[in-house]
């Protein structure tokens, strides 16, 4: 933006004129300008119910959002009466978008395993069938890596017997639909009631210890 400033000013029965031009683009610039939006990265996690599962990511620092859907079948379009009859191949997922400057994918992953029972085959707590498997969904070869490093780590720690949680390539990812989306928020009690009679919390104090916060 250029500014052209005339100051006349009367000396000695004479006009003598000033002119001054000045550039102010610079502070333009600066009232204008936006912080740099923060980039996200995206990861896809089965654990049973997907409430649950999107409830305890939200909590994590770092996490932007997570969402509740389907994914790893062979069913296009699922709905969720189709999925929940576990005949679609489908397993009830999340897909977790985060800020990896705040909170890593192998993060992600730990958190992910201490959140679950890894110890069980197509079965989550109180819900039964391969929808309801443990699965981690890589999408690009860095995350198979990690995915594949911490189940070998977990493995040789000692800590389980027996790991079934499957490390597979992601596939589409069908978003649920509208109610199952934050559902802890909208019906709380009705969560609560349902994660605390599938008894969730109770199994994974067993399988992990008491939580540490």
């Amino acid at each position: 933006m250029k500014i052209i400033i005339d100051i006349t000013s009367r000396v000695s029965g004479g006009i003598i004129a000033l002119l001054f031009t000045g550039y102010c683009m610079a502070g333009d610039a600066a009232s204008s300008a936006k912080p740099p939006v923060a980039k996200v990265a995206t990861a896809i996690f089965a654990g049973g119910c997907f409430w649950c599962s999107e409830a305890d990511f939200e909590k994590l620092a770092g996490v932007v959002m997570a969402e509740s859907g389907y994914t790893g079948g062979q069913l296009e379009n699922p709905t969720y009466e189709q999925v929940s009859r576990g005949s679609t191949g489908h397993a009830e997922a999340v897909r977790v978008t985060y800020n990896p400057k705040l909170v890593s994918y192998a993060q992600l992953l730990d958190y992910f395993w201490h959140h679950i029972d890894p110890t069980v085959k197509d079965q989550q707590f109180c819900d039964v069938g391969s929808q309801y498997r443990s699965a981690i969904f890589y999408q690009d070869e860095s995350q198979k890596k990690a995915a594949e490093a911490s189940k070998t780590a977990l493995e040789r720690s000692g800590k389980l017997a027996h790991i079934y949680t499957e490390i597979v390539p992601a596939s589409r990812f069908y978003i649920a639909e509208g109610y199952h989306q934050d559902y802890y928020k909208k019906n709380p009690i009705r969560y609560r009631y349902y994660r605390n009679g599938c008894g969730r919390d109770a199994r994974i104090s067993e399988v992990w210890g008491p939580p540490s916060h």
